[in-house]
C-alpha cells in the first residue's frame, strides 16, 4: 500500500509499504478520509514527538473508515463497518490508571499512520477506543474525533463557570474547537453536562478563522497583529481584572506567558498548546502566589472524552465542516503541511 513515512524535520516521504495483517484482537481499517492536525505539522516541522512516534514511522493520528479484516478473537464488529479509532489507549494497570488519570498512563499505546490506504488499530484501541461511526456522520468530520476529545477534556479541567469571560489564544484547529464546546456550555461533567455559556474572547491572527470562531460561538475576535498588549486589552475587557478562564492553545512558550499576563486573580490558565522540547517559561512568585493563580497543563484525551466527542459531532449543533477547509489526495500530502505551515487551511481531509 501507498503510506506516508516521516524520517526527519520536513523530511516526509510516500513510500510502498507492505499491506498491514491483522493480530489477535487487532483490526485494519480501510483509511476513508484522514484529517490533518496541528499536531502532525509541529512534529513535521520538529521531526519528532515526545510521546506519540519517534522517526522513522508510519505518519498521521486522525481518521475514520471501514473495517477490512478482523484478528482472531474480535467480537461485536465485523467486516464493513464504518468506524473511528482514537490513537490511543491506556493500559488500565499502572499507578495513573488505578486512579482513572488516563491520559497519564506511562504505557500509553500510540497508533500511527493514518496517511495511508489502510490502517491497523491495536488491540488496547480497539478494546478500548474503536467506535461506530453515527449514521449520517462524513467521515472527515468523524475524524476530527481525537482532536475534539483532546479539547473537551482540555474544557473539563478548564475551572469554567457560568458568566465567567474566557479569553483563547489561538485561532488553529484546537481554538476553534474550544470556542465550539465552551459555547456549547459543556462541562465534561457526567452529572453536568451542560452548563450556561461563558463569554468568550478569540485571539488569532487570520480574519477568516476568526469569522469563523464567530459562528462557533465567540462573543469578540482579535486579529493579534493589531493589538499591541493581549493582557491590556484583555483587561479593558473584563472591568479592569483580566480573564476568569484563559486557555493557551498556540504551543509558544511566549504565549504562555501572555496567557498567565492575561488573568485576573483567582484564574484558571489552561496551558494547553505543546511548546517545544526543552524550553521553558518565566512566572512572577509573587503574581502566582498572591493572586492564587492555578495553571494547568492539559495533555491528551481519556476514553470518556473520545466518546463525548463522537457524540459531540454526530449532534451537528455547530457546523464543524467549517474545520475542514480542503479535500486532497495523498499524492499531495507534503503541499498540504506546506499550507497547513503557511495557515493557507486549517484541516485537510486527506483521501489515498
Amino acid at each position: 500500500m501507498l503510506a506516508a513515512v516521516l524520517y526527519g524535520q520536513e523530511d516526509l516521504r510516500l513510500e510502498s509499504v507492505a499491506d498491514p495483517t491483522p493480530a489477535p484482537g487487532e483490526v485494519i481499517i480501510r483509511v476513508n478520509a484522514a484529517t490533518t492536525c496541528g499536531t502532525d505539522l509541529k512534529v513535521w516541522r520538529r521531526g519528532g514527538h515526545a510521546r506519540m512516534l519517534k522517526p522513522p514511522t508510519l505518519f498521521g493520528h486522525e481518521a475514520a473508515g471501514q473495517i477490512v479484516a478482523l484478528g482472531e478473537g474480535i467480537t461485536g464488529w465485523k467486516v464493513g463497518d464504518r468506524v473511528v479509532a482514537n490513537n490511543s489507549a491506556p493500559c488500565h494497570e499502572c499507578f495513573f490508571c488505578k486512579k482513572q488519570e488516563y491520559s497519564l498512563c506511562t504505557d500509553l499505546c500510540f497508533n500511527n499512520g493514518t496517511f495511508a490506504e489502510y490502517l491497523k488499530i491495536p488491540a488496547p484501541i480497539v478494546r478500548d477506543n474503536l467506535l461506530p461511526i453515527p449514521e449520517g456522520l462524513p467521515d472527515a468530520l468523524a475524524a476530527l474525533t481525537e482532536p475534539l476529545a483532546c479539547v473537551l477534556h482540555g474544557v473539563a479541567r478548564s475551572n469554567v463557570k457560568p458568566g465567567d469571560r474566557v479569553v483563547v489564544l489561538g485561532d488553529g484547529a484546537i481554538g476553534l474547537m474550544f470556542v465550539a464546546a465552551l459555547s456549547l456550555g459543556y462541562t465534561g461533567n457526567r452529572d453536568q453536562q451542560r452548563q450556561a455559556p461563558p463569554e468568550i474572547f478569540l485571539f488569532g491572527g487570520s480574519n477568516q478563522r476568526l469569522e469563523i470562531g464567530k459562528q462557533f460561538g465567540a462573543v469578540r475576535t482579535f486579529n493579534h497583529r493589531q493589538v499591541t498588549d493581549i493582557p491590556a486589552a484583555v483587561k479593558e475587557l473584563t472591568d479592569g481584572w483580566g480573564a476568569d478562564v484563559i486557555i493557551e492553545a498556540t504551543g509558544s512558550p511566549q504565549v504562555w506567558e501572555t496567557a498567565i499576563a492575561s488573568g485576573r486573580p483567582g484564574a484558571t490558565v489552561n496551558l494547553f498548546g505543546g511548546c517545544p522540547r526543552d524550553t521553558s517559561i518565566t512566572v512572577s512568585t509573587e503574581q502566582l502566589h498572591y493572586c492564587e493563580l492555578t495553571l494547568k497543563g492539559v495533555f491528551h484525551n481519556t476514553p470518556f472524552f473520545v466518546r463525548e466527542a463522537v457524540a459531540m459531532l454526530a449532534s451537528y449543533t455547530l457546523p464543524f465542516e467549517l474545520m475542514v477547509s480542503d479535500r486532497q489526495p495523498l499524492k499531495n500530502l507534503e503541499q498540504v503541511f506546506c499550507d497547513m505551515r503557511d495557515r493557507k487551511v486549517i484541516k485537510v481531509a486527506i483521501t489515498p
